[in-house]
Parts: structure tokens; sequence; C-alpha cells
């Protein structure tokens, strides 16, 4: 959906997606083993040709705030392409060309029709516990290559002006939670909004200018947050985590529309989410 609205305002360009799984040190009450979430991710998303799943997250010592996240996808980004990243308002226009050497290319996604010169974008999602961020690729773009993260960084990249921006997606609620109180470390509100910029999808007709106007930070950054608001009666602007496990422990045949059978078929098998406690 937030693809979607994306390319409708002919601002971007999305090129592919990372869904990032939180580790296990959270703390959040009934969140399962990133083992389990890992591989529930990896089968909601194993039919797409833009969305993969990101393990580093989880792979770390211990949690990593959503601001530490997000720089390691920025950093990553500049070593694999050599390309510039920006801030959501304020695009370079330097031509950019990073050739790492010496191999030849291994690209995940490709596109060698790309239409002119919209700026191009990397979406990412909150899936449940996860976090998701998206990469914006600007701007008249006759090729480009985007490279698995994961990928070998001597891997040979050839970026004919291209700048990458990476966002932050999520819901309404999380946008929400940046005006409780002591919740959010403050410096990191001010780099995941003022530096990255956030695309919300809200949730339950939510309203989200009254959420940004309750927090400073997010009033001094508005600009920075794109909210989508092609459909509110779109069937995923109901779907989150929580009423995905309620539906399961009730054996609630709506959980059908929030999660696809290989990723049920899972949870049945493993016996995820049996009872309250998750």
């Amino acid at each position: 959906r937030a693809r979607d609205y994306l390319h409708k305002t002919g601002r971007f360009i999305v090129i592919g997606g990372i869904v990032s799984p939180v580790h296990d040190s959270y703390g959040k009450q009934g969140l399962v083993s990133s083992r389990h979430r890992l591989i529930m991710c990896q089968l909601a998303v194993q039919n797409s040709d833009w969305i993969r799943v990101d393990p580093w997250e989880c792979y770390q010592d211990t949690w990593q705030t959503t601001c530490s996240v997000l720089e390691h996808h920025r950093d990553l980004m500049k070593r694999v392409t050599g390309c510039i990243l920006s801030n959501v308002n304020t695009p370079s226009m330097t031509p950019v060309i990073g050739q790492p050497q010496n191999e030849t290319p291994q690209p995940i996604y490709q596109n060698n029709n790309v239409p002119a010169k919209p700026t191009a974008a990397k979406i990412l999602g909150k899936v449940g516990e996860s976090l998701s961020r998206i990469c914006c690729v600007r701007p008249p773009v006759e090729r480009f290559t985007f490279v698995d993260e994961n990928a070998n960084l001597g891997t040979v990249m050839r970026y004919e002006e291209i700048e990458l921006r990476i966002l932050l997606l999520c819901g309404s609620d999380l946008l929400e939670s940046f005006c409780i109180p002591g919740l959010w470390n403050e410096a990191d509100m001010e780099v995941i909004v003022g530096d990255f910029g956030i695309v919300v999808v809200p949730r339950d007709a939510a309203d989200t200018d009254r959420i940004m106007n309750h927090s400073s930070i997010l009033r001094k950054y508005k600009n920075n947050i794109m909210v989508v608001k092609d459909d509110i009666n779109h069937p995923m602007s109901v779907v989150s985590s929580t009423k995905s496990r309620l539906a399961l422990q009730h054996g609630d045949g709506h959980v059908v529309d929030y999660l696809s059978q290989p990723v049920i078929d899972y949870i049945l098998k493993s016996q995820l989410y049996i009872n309250a406690s998750g």
C-alpha cells in the first residue's frame, strides 16, 4: 500500500524493501524467538520480488535502537554503492558514480526501463515486531541496480546519477508512541524524523495531524513525515500483529485476512501464540 502511494505521488520509484525483525532482548511480552519470527517473515515475503528479510538486527549481541538500525542500513548502503544518502527534504543534485571493483554484478533487484525522473525509493516495513526502512533513489535514473546488502562488498556496481534515501515505514500507532514522554530518546527522534524521515500508514482512521501536533519534534519535521492517505478503507489499514495474535488465540477464521497461509501453517505446526502470553 505504501509503495503504491509513493508511486502515485510521482516523487518516488520504490526499488525494494527490507523487513528487519527486532532482537529477542527487546523485552516485549509475548515476543517469540527471533528464530521463529525470521522464518515467519521469510514465508510472508517468499513470493515478493521486492521485499526481503534481513537478520542483522536479530543477530546482534543485544537489542538495537530504531535509530541504530537505520544508521546500519545507511552506512552499509554507502559502502556497497558509493552513493550519497540524503535527508528527505534536501536531495543532492550531484551525479554520483560508484564503482567498487573487480567482480561480476550480483544484483538482487534490477530495472533497466525506469521511466524518467521521479525519485526512486526502497521500502521497508514495520511488520508485527519488525521495523521497516525505505530507500529512495534520485533523480533522473536511466538504469539502476540494487545490490543485496549482505552481498560481497567487492561486487562491481555502477550507479549513474543515483541517490539513495532510507526512511522508516510504520503504522500510526508507532508515530503516536513518539508523543509518550520518556519513551523515545529525543536525540534519536531528531535523527529518525529529521535525518531519515518516516512514511506512515494510518490504522483505524487515526488522526495523524493531531498526533503530529502533540510532539514538538514531529511538528518541527512535519515535512519529513509522509502519510499514506490514498484510501482509508484499504484492507491493510486494519492489519496489526496484535489482531493477528488475538485471532489465532481465539480460533478466529479472520486470521486469514491478516496472515498468508504458509505463515498460519508454520504457526500451527510450531504451536506459537496458543495462549494469551504469546
